[in-house]
């Protein structure tokens, strides 16, 4: 093959590229399973979609090279729609074809007829391929680099020459209208060899098989000076010279007997067939018939299936390998184009020019979105990171939206590295090795060191892989334990972080935490802290996020109405506490 790597739409070459996978937990608290599942109802191929869009790098060419494919793929809706056609078809073939079926298994002439035409359907399929990557508006490099990979694939595996050569060779098994067989015989007229001379597609005109053969024995005159035949004669031996095995396979699948016992052989012997059948065939012949050519053809099928594969496999199987990555995109842009045909907004994500970090306009939450009717429904927001704003402190009333907006930004990471489209207005962004998330464990899984220990032990792990071009988003950390040792963990935890410059998010009931962020940036370079607010209208919330000091609730006020032990709440409005 001119081109002896596997070619990938969604992994471009280059020398060296490493890649993080989310773990999946991580997934989970980003909500990146549900969005699979959005995607396709199919468990397969939501499993094919979390390995992709979960594979990162901070490589910023392996997302333009996604992004620009998927835009190929999302506003070419009749190339989706031909390509998912000859996926199906191929995918069809493959699990119910012969195409692979077992080297060692006996095959016969209609077997080798079915594995010709399948062939003829794979050819078929890679040539309609290749004239729906011809389209001119395809302007991506990968799939410009996939039309040049399936033509080379096609032109390697010389197609062009076989699909002439099926042309000539395919015949239906109703075509098949009788066979010529030859014998050789050794001085005592027994059976030592035999093999297939012609497949015709006529019937013979005498009676039978059997009468030819004994008239061509009776009269010396019928007897040919040699073994020249006047047609086109093609002998394939299939067995070696060993009389007793032909004699006896004859006498068990025909009724034929040689009569190679009998020492005197005269006229009325030489005719040699007993128990001949009824009229001028021979008993059972439609049910032997195959068995027989089966058994000369069994050596040549062999060998031309063994053939036909290698063909099938130099491109069949490399195009085959292209079917889930093609299904990633196509997945993706008919659930992103549903949404936007109802009026949700998404935006071509752009990695950032050197020098500068991320700005996100008009985001939000693709999980909330997607039980959602309209984009009225939906408030959006705008959020960057660069040197002044490296880790924020999120902190406003509860159920006003942080834990939402957190998940929104490491959507926006995972699906602009994956080369989707995102929801927002414009995204601008610098890409991250990896996105680690702590957010808080199921109470089964602190069982042995409990809650706070549990928290710690973990945030230590992520600290220990996490760098300069990773994301870390933080729900609710170190706030299970007293309000003055939550504060004082958060506070060296947020410390480490400036001093690895990892853009975070920290989403937290310490209000505290937010307003003492000129503390902890007195010792950081590079990188500094911000506090982040959801801001409130009048008491109720608005959902909206802005960068700004704390609104000065306590940490204790928020718990208690977190879990509805305020006054008013426990009362009810208008209630009176003596009753």
């Amino acid at each position: 093959m001119k081109n002896s790597r596997a070619f990938s739409i969604l992994y471009p070459v280059q020398e060296i590229t490493s890649y993080n996978k989310l773990s999946e937990s991580a997934c989970h608290d980003i909500g990146l399973d549900t969005i699979c599942r959005s995607v396709t109802s199919d468990a397969k191929e939501q499993r094919l979609i979390m390995n992709v869009i979960s594979d990162m790098t901070s490589d910023p060419n392996v997302a333009e090279y996604r992004r620009k494919v998927f835009v190929d793929i999302l506003k070419l809706p009749e190339l989706r729609k031909r390509m998912t056609e000859l996926f199906d078809k191929m995918e069809f073939i493959r699990n119910f074809g012969t195409m692979h079926k077992s080297t060692d298994d006996e095959l016969g002439l209609w077997h080798l007829m079915h594995r010709i035409e399948e062939l003829n359907d794979y050819i078929q399929c890679v040539e309609a391929m290749r004239e729906c990557l011809s389209d001119e508006r395809i302007s991506s490099e990968g799939l410009m680099g996939l039309r040049e990979y399936v033509a080379s694939l096609y032109d390697d595996a010389c197609f062009a020459d076989m699909k002439k050569d099926i042309a000539e060779l395919k015949m239906k098994t109703a075509d098949v209208q009788s066979v010529t067989l030859g014998i050789n015989v050794n001085e005592r007229f027994e059976a030592v060899s035999m093999g297939l001379i012609s497949v015709n597609k006529k019937p013979f005109k005498k009676s039978g098989i059997v009468s030819n053969f004994a008239d061509a024995i009776a009269s010396r005159n019928k007897i040919n000076e040699d073994s020249e035949w006047d047609g086109d004669m093609h002998y394939h031996p299939i067995d070696s010279e060993h009389r007793g095995e032909v004699v006896s396979f004859l006498e068990k699948k025909a009724g034929f007997k040689s009569i190679s016992n009998t020492p005197f052989v005269d006229a009325n012997t030489r005719q040699t067939i007993v128990n001949a059948a009824e009229g001028d065939g021979v008993t059972g012949s439609t049910f032997y018939l195959e068995n027989v050519i089966n058994k000369m053809l069994s050596s040549l099928v062999k060998k031309l299936r063994d053939t036909l594969t290698k063909y099938a496999n130099i491109a069949i199987v490399n195009i085959s390998q292209l079917i889930p990555e093609f299904l990633y995109y196509i997945r993706f842009a008919e659930f992103i184009g549903g949404l936007m045909e109802k009026g949700f907004s998404f935006c071509e994500a752009q990695t950032a020019s050197e020098g500068t970090d991320t700005d996100a306009k008009g985001f939000y939450n693709l999980k909330l979105a997607v039980n959602l009717n309209s984009m009225e429904e939906i408030v959006s927001n705008d959020l960057g990171f660069d040197g002044e704003h490296t880790v924020y402190i999120l902190t406003g009333a509860n159920r006003g939206g942080k834990t939402t907006i957190t998940q929104a930004v490491g959507q926006l990471f995972a699906l602009a590295q994956g080369g989707i489209y995102v929801p927002a207005e414009s995204f601008v962004y610098r890409p991250v090795d990896c996105i680690y998330t702590h957010f808080p464990a199921d109470e089964d899984k602190t069982m042995d060191l409990g809650r706070l220990g549990e928290e710690c032990v973990r945030f230590k792990e992520i600290y220990s892989g996490c760098t300069k071009e990773s994301l870390l988003l933080l729900n609710e950390t170190f706030s299970t334990t007293s309000f003055e040792e939550g504060l004082y963990i958060a506070k060296d935890s947020v410390r480490a972080l400036l001093k690895k410059q990892v853009r975070t998010i920290y989403n937290t009931h310490i209000h505290k935490l937010a307003a003492d962020v000129d503390e902890m940036n007195t010792d950081s370079t590079g990188a500094r802290a911000s506090s982040l607010v959801m801001l409130s209208d009048n008491g109720k919330r608005s959902f909206k996020v802005a960068a700004a000091a704390p609104e000065g609730l306590s940490y204790a006020r928020d718990i208690a109405e977190k879990y509805g032990v305020t006054y008013d709440m426990l009362v009810g409005e208008g209630g009176t506490a003596g009753n």
